[in-house]
């Protein structure tokens, strides 16, 4: 119960991000930041795909994760541990993105980065722990 508690945490906390990231694209504003990059990399053409911004699609990734915790059973968490698996490889995905290609980066990206990353974490061990 504690582990599915701490990823629904974590996962809220990425959601959180993604939700002011989706809200910045659609009202064509510019995020808040320090790092002197999230304009750029938030006005590229990597930040959608497929006509869809990323930070939509990280926030229904994030609340798929919270969706898995609120369930037991292998295949909940087997679902949170896919999402977040794929969720850290697309965010490698556009981390290399942002240093090679748009020689800029985002603090909100990369904070939602180590989110995921930690998710992949402690989603792969519910998997492991998950009685079957």
């Amino acid at each position: 119960m504690r582990l599915r508690a701490a990823i629904a945490s974590v996962a809220a906390v990425g959601l959180a991000i993604a939700a002011y990231l989706t809200i910045v694209h659609y009202t064509h504003s510019s995020p808040i930041c320090t790092s002197g990059g999230c304009e750029k990399v938030q006005r590229s053409s990597y930040a959608s795909l497929a006509g869809v911004p990323v930070a939509l699609l990280g926030l229904l990734a994030y609340l798929g994760v919270i969706g898995s915790a609120a369930w037991r059973g292998v295949a909940a968490a087997f679902a949170g541990c896919v999402i977040a698996l794929v969720g850290v490889a697309f965010s490698a995905y556009l981390l290399w993105a942002q240093l090679a290609r748009i020689h800029a980066v985002c603090q909100w990206c990369l904070a939602s980065d180590v989110v995921m990353a930690v998710l992949a974490v402690l989603c792969t061990v519910r998997l492991l722990r998950e009685p079957g």
